[in-house]
């Protein structure tokens, strides 16, 4: 589903069965040459199928796709993105994450991660060894690259051993504000 923050873009969460499969962090979307709105900028890992295809999710589009399902996981877990974005602390310890085809470190990873504080920042060789590989700096920073569960395991909180670090093609600008919304200054 793809869902729209105030003041952050447009993002997108894929669920089934109560679980999390991916979610992209909000990203303005771009426009074209005459000012009609265009594509979504997408980091293109994680595309789903119907992108671009289908109109943006009003809450009433939500609520009776919930009402269809039998469950209102996703709309729920969209308002309560919702209001991270706005400044709600919310660690998304209770979301289920389909974390099935990541490695036995990729997992350790993620578990690290969602256990680290809000408001805490580590750098990539604290992360390797939170999840037991100590030394394993690069394969973190590999991990928190190939991130498909954006704010759910939160590699925003990991930093460079020299700063703030990168932080994708979104940038060392957007990474530095969802830190802020954790009340970190770097």
């Amino acid at each position: 589903m793809r869902y729209e923050v105030e003041g952050w873009g447009v993002a997108e969460l894929c669920t089934k069965d109560g679980r999390v499969l991916w979610h992209e962090l909000p990203r303005p979307e771009r426009r074209n040459g005459d000012g009609a709105d265009g594509a979504i900028a997408s980091r293109g890992a994680f595309p789903h199928p119907g992108w671009g295809k289908n109109p943006m999710p009003t809450a009433a589009t939500l609520a009776a796709a919930a009402s269809r399902n039998g469950d209102k996981f996703a709309s729920t877990l969209i308002a309560r993105l919702r209001a991270y974005f706005a400044g709600s602390e919310d660690d998304f310890a209770d979301v289920d994450l389909d974390l099935d085809e990541l490695t036995p470190y990729g997992q350790a990873l993620a578990r690290a991660l969602r256990d680290l504080p809000r408001g805490d920042v580590v750098t990539y060789g604290e992360l390797a060894a939170l999840a037991g590989r100590p030394g394993a700096a690069r394969a973190a920073g590999t991990f928190c690259a190939q991130n498909r569960f954006g704010v759910l395991v939160p590699c925003h909180r990991v930093v460079g051993a020299g700063g703030l670090g990168g932080y994708g093609s979104l940038g060392a600008s957007y990474k530095r504000r969802l830190l802020a919304l954790e009340h970190v200054a770097l």
